[in-house]
Order: structure tokens, then C-alpha cells, then sequence
């Protein structure tokens, strides 16, 4: 019926009242660009094994007429380190590789065609990545594969990633 209202019920009880509970005020903001929803996310360092993977997803954003979530995980380091203390506390360390990576990006003629984003956080990269791809629903997320004695001993990535993740993960070599 195009014009009436139907009225709710008086005894009909709010679920979640937004200006009362934060975590439901959070919940229905959308924190990203609506652009962006169900795009790519691709892990990013500047790496060759990252770059390989950031190609495939170009390719992919195109074939799938999406956006290009770009993430760079910055650096974080156990203060106990430096100073000696029992329990792992992790510092921020300042990382102006973001900014670098970010300036490379927009001045490459690869990525001129789609539209992209690039996202900078903290912490570790396996629940980075799967918390950006939550935040915009992402339709795959794109890593490259660890070369190296670090992922021989600590885990890869893109396997840790493809054990925890929510959405499919693509691993380039």
C-alpha cells in the first residue's frame, strides 16, 4: 500500500537502541567507503612475493568490477626487547614505510584503471588482514607465499591465514 504507514505494536520492544548502547552504534556505522564493499583485500609490503600478489588482484578487482583494499601492516615489537620486562608488551614502531608504499601506488599507471584503497594497521598480519576483510566484506583476500627461514620456523602467513580465515584466500607464489 504506497503512502500508509503501518504502526508498530506499543508492546513491541526495541532490540538494540543505538544512542544507549555504543557497541550497536559501532555496529551499524559502517567505518569503510560503501565503494569498497565486497572488493578485494590484498596484503602489501613492497616485497616481490607482495607485489606478485597485489598483480593478481588488480587482475581480479577488474575481472570482478570491484575495489582494491590495499593493507600495509606496520611493524610491532615486544618491549621486552629493549627493556627486559617479564610480560610480552608490544610497542608501535614508527613506520613511514606506509607513507613510501602509499606514494609508489599513486603514482603507479597499473592502478589508475580501478579504484583502490590503501589501509594502514598494526599487529599481526593474519588478523589484520582477516579483520579488514571482515570490516568490508571482503570477497577474497590475496597474500603472497613466505619465502624463507622466518616462515619456516614462525608459520607463513598465507598459511595461518588460510587456516583462520572467514572468507577464501588466494596465496600467489
Amino acid at each position: 500500500m504506497a503512502g500508509h504507514e503501518i504502526p508498530e505494536p506499543a508492546d513491541r520492544k526495541q532490540v538494540a537502541d543505538p544512542v544507549s548502547d555504543p557497541q550497536a552504534a559501532e555496529e551499524t556505522q559502517h567505518s569503510c567507503d560503501p565503494a569498497f564493499r565486497h572488493g578485494v583485500v590484498v596484503g602489501f609490503d613492497g616485497s616481490t612475493s607482495s607485489e606478485r600478489a597485489l598483480a593478481y588482484a588488480i587482475g581480479m578487482s577488474r575481472r570482478t568490477g570491484s575495489g582494491l583494499i590495499i593493507v600495509h601492516v606496520a611493524n610491532r615489537l615486544p618491549t621486552t626487547v629493549w627493556a627486559g620486562c617479564e610480560p610480552p608488551v608490544f610497542v608501535d614502531v614508527p613506520d613511514h614505510r606506509t607513507e613510501v608504499l602509499g606514494l609508489e601506488l599513486a603514482c603507479a599507471d597499473y592502478l589508475a584503471e580501478i579504484p583502490w584503497v590503501l589501509v594502514e594497521r598494526g599487529g599481526d598480519i593474519c588478523h589484520e588482514l582477516e579483520e579488514v576483510g571482515r570490516e568490508y566484506s571482503a570477497d577474497a583476500i590475496v597474500v603472497g607465499t613466505t619465502h624463507g627461514i622466518v616462515g619456516r620456523i614462525f608459520g607463513s602467513v598465507a598459511g595461518r591465514l588460510a587456516r583462520r580465515a572467514q572468507r577464501p584466500v588466494v596465496v600467489i607464489p
